[in-house]
């Protein structure tokens, strides 16, 4: 006997071909984690037997054919007409009336406690989330939707949109047939995420592939207006490893543009409202209800045994939390980590436009702003796409597309997940694109340098290098990574290396927190009011403006601390000089302007100073956060020009008085007194890493930033060298570990080679110089 519909949960993962992926997730996900506290609203699936018999009923199979076999797969206006004419059948048919009573029984029996439930209507297709085709937001979802005869019309709607337009051009260019694979449809409680919070999750980094993490976006409202890429949604990154050992591991929160929602309209459907400012500038979920949406994603993950998306959403009635949807994540979790592409773009220009980087490539093309998507028609392939935002209609011109730029939008929106699929480079949440790039320009979009993506105005020339990983070969030497933006650290965890040898907090001090520290500990004493009121805007999510830099910090360490755990993280204290000091917010009320700054107030001195020590502390309190809080425990930190035994040993008692006790502490080997007095050094710290950039300078009396004295400055002179290996010899005399953390190894000849003879124990390099470095030292030793 058929089964027209069958209730989630008797539905597991086994019923693909009666229920599509989503129905059968929804049902084994019921049946299977239920029990492990993971919440699914219940529901029903109208199967694909009444798809087919619908389509048999009433002919559509035959129509249908004789419809595709007249589309021009070519012309844009035979799609629009194919699509038409193809709904339009679909819609005149008729449910035969064994399947019409079943799923007024099944919807019946949803409203037993609840007359004329609001239910949503989505699709689930037997071909959907396959690796190669996730068919993401290619078919309809209705959303309350109540009623019996509604539910009907919604559901034959649903049915109708598998011959959307768009739905046709992604089957034309997935090679999928078109009347092969049924069409199921999932009918399933409405959660009132109108009245509070929705999102999507996913249990990877969506950029980089980075495993370790779980990614959550979160807004106010039905979760439909994320995909649709209007608002820039609230972000969240939990770290597995350490979640699961119990701490409240919360690497990262970013607060989005929440300007707008999606609530209920009384005569069903959706409105959209404008979120009132006060409330925009709130988190949408809180930190417990982060963790525990996390823990249920790391369950749904190890249940299925790949990384998954997940749709959530919270009832603003209840305060419960639920899983609406998983399908398997088929970006990058099918991608092989073993190639490593370092892209080289050869440009010392400022880009004209930033934004949110997708897909980790880059591209060039001409500009071609399309305001509305019935203009597409003007769109050339090889055209760089910049709109608004774009939505499953406009995927018909997104795979002409040579990049993708919209004003809007996050990681999750539409033009994301699209361009991540076709490969394609997109940069979202622009804010001023459309403005900006006009018709005709050409421009190349860099997707390569992590989070931030640049559009830079002509053509700038840029190489791919491609390395297996795999052939990569070893070294007795060390061979760490330099990492100075938290972004990039997630696509450089790849990399075979023994961990960080220096992480720099500068990038993090200049582009999230942007405030000098003292300006956020004399917030209130602040007598500029155009300055307060600045200050005000940046640190908007804090009261206390200190946490504003205290969250920013240890955000940042945690994420580069999280890419490679267990594995150390080197971590150097703050090296800001005076006049970097000076350009940060404020930084004119604190700093005097000194004649020459690189040998001036910074490193130790800087944190031993009266006037300064409270903004110190506060990097200590950041760094004591990814230890204690996030579980963080593979971070070591390191002391920057510390320029005598008394201060390295007073810098180190001050760091134990802050709570950091159990934490291995480096110092600088960058001043001749660090290596003239190397055994008195090692008595205080627990290793060395060799600055070679400062430590020429300082042996040969050179200022490195005087253009007239260039040619005099060179790492490799033979006095530098000779420092170099004496200090080796007498750190190792002491059994003491030396490292090296620039890039002398990488860029200057024969460097690296004599390093290794001299016995260094570690080279720490940029990702993009790591495997040519590896080679060399292998070549080196081997020889």
């Amino acid at each position: 006997m058929p089964k027209y519909t069958v209730p989630y949960s008797q539905i597991s993962q086994e019923d693909l071909s009666l229920v599509g992926g989503k129905n059968a997730s929804l049902g084994e996900m019921i049946r299977a984690l239920s029990s492990k506290g993971v919440a699914v609203p219940g529901g029903f699936a109208v199967t694909t037997e009444s798809y087919w018999s619908f389509f048999e009923e009433n002919g559509i199979e035959e129509e249908l054919k004789k419809i595709l076999g007249e589309f021009d797969r070519e012309s844009t206006k035979s799609l629009r007409e194919t699509g038409e004419r193809a709904r339009e059948v679909i819609m005149k048919g008729k449910f035969p009336e064994e399947v019409e009573r079943s799923i007024r029984s099944s919807y019946r029996e949803m409203c037993r406690e609840n007359d004329n439930l609001s239910v949503a209507i989505r699709s689930s297709a037997v071909c959907e989330d396959a690796p190669d085709a996730s068919f993401a937001g290619q078919f309809e979802t209705f959303l309350n939707v109540s009623g019996e005869e509604e539910v009907l019309e919604a559901v034959k709607k649903c049915i109708a949109s598998s011959f959307n337009d768009r739905v046709i051009a992604y089957r034309e260019e997935k090679k999928v047939p078109h009347l092969k694979f049924a069409l199921s449809v999932g009918v399933q409680r409405m959660v009132r995420s109108d009245l509070s919070s929705s999102g999507i999750m996913f249990t990877l980094d969506t950029e980089s592939g980075f495993r370790d993490v779980v990614l959550i976006n979160s807004i106010f409202g039905v979760g439909e207006m994320i995909v649709q890429g209007s608002i820039t949604p609230d972000e969240f990154y939990v770290f597995k490893p350490t979640l699961k050992k119990g701490y409240p591991a919360i690497i990262r929160k970013d607060l989005g543009r929440k300007t707008k929602q999606f609530t209920y309209n009384e005569d069903g459907g959706l409105k959209e409202e404008e979120v009132a400012e006060e409330k925009a500038l709130r988190f949408s979920i809180t930190n417990e209800e982060i963790l525990t949406l996390s823990k249920w994603a790391v369950i749904i993950e190890e249940h299925y045994g790949r990384p998954q998306d997940i749709e959530w959403a919270k009832d603003g009635l209840t305060g419960e939390l639920f899983i609406v949807q998983s399908r398997p994540e088929t970006i990058h979790a099918p991608k092989d980590t073993r190639v490593y592409k370092e892209y080289d773009l050869q440009t010392d220009r400022e880009p004209i436009l930033k934004g949110i980087a997708v897909g980790e490539k880059v591209n060039y093309g001409r500009v071609k702003v399309i305001e509305d998507v019935n203009e597409m028609e003007k769109f050339e392939k090889g055209d760089v796409l910049v709109t608004r935002m774009t939505d499953p209609d406009w995927v018909s011109i997104m795979r002409l597309a040579a990049a993708i730029i919209t004003d809007e939008g996050g990681k999750t929106a539409h033009a994301s997940i699209v361009g991540r699929e076709l490969g394609i480079p997109t940069i979202v949440g622009t804010e001023k694109g459309t403005k900006v790039l006009k018709d005709g320009m050409e421009v190349t979009v860099d997707c390569t340098q992590g989070l931030s993506g640049k559009v830079y105005e002509g053509k700038v020339p840029f190489s791919v290098n491609e390395h297996d990983l795999e052939k990569v070969p070893g070294t007795k030497t060390g061979v760490m990574l330099n990492i100075g933006t938290p972004e990039m650290a997630f696509r450089a965890s790849h990399l075979p290396c023994e961990g960080v040898g220096l992480a720099r907090l500068e990038f993090v001090l200049a582009e999230k927190v942007k405030v000098h520290p003292l300006a956020l500990c004399e917030f209130d004493k602040i007598e500029d009011e155009a300055l307060k009121e600045k200050i005000g805007r940046i640190t908007v999510e804090h009261d206390n403006k200190e946490e504003h830099f205290v969250k920013e910090l240890a955000e940042g360490v945690a994420q580069i601390a999280a890419a490679f755990y267990p594995k150390e993280v080197i971590v150097r204290l703050s090296d800001f000089k005076t006049n970097e000091y000076r350009n940060l917010i404020g930084g004119e009320l604190y700093e005097r302007e000194e004649s020459n700054p690189m040998i001036g107030f910074r490193g130790a001195s800087r944190y031993l100073n009266e006037r300064f020590y409270p903004a110190f502390k506060l990097e200590c309190e950041a760094l004591k956060r990814v230890k204690e809080v996030f579980g963080l425990n593979n971070i070591s930190l390191m002391i920057p020009f510390c320029r005598s035994i008394e201060e390295g040993e007073k810098v180190k008692a001050s760091i134990k008085e802050q709570g950091l006790d159990d934490v291995d502490i480096y110092v600088m080997a960058e001043i001749p007194s660090n290596l003239i007095l190397a055994k008195g050094f090692a008595e205080v710290f627990d290793g060395f890493s060799i600055g070679s950039n400062d430590l020429a300078q300082l042996t040969l009396g050179v200022d490195r930033d005087n253009s007239l004295l260039s040619k005099k400055y060179d790492e490799n002179d033979p006095a530098v060298r000779g420092f170099i290996e004496r200090f080796l010899w007498e750190a190792h005399e002491v059994n003491k570990k030396v490292g090296i953390c620039g890039e002398a190894p990488a860029i200057i000849p024969g460097f690296v080679d004599f390093l290794v003879r001299s016995g260094i124990d570690y080279v720490s390099v940029n990702p993009d110089s790591f495997v040519q470095t590896i080679k060399k030292i292998h070549q080196e030793e081997k020889e």
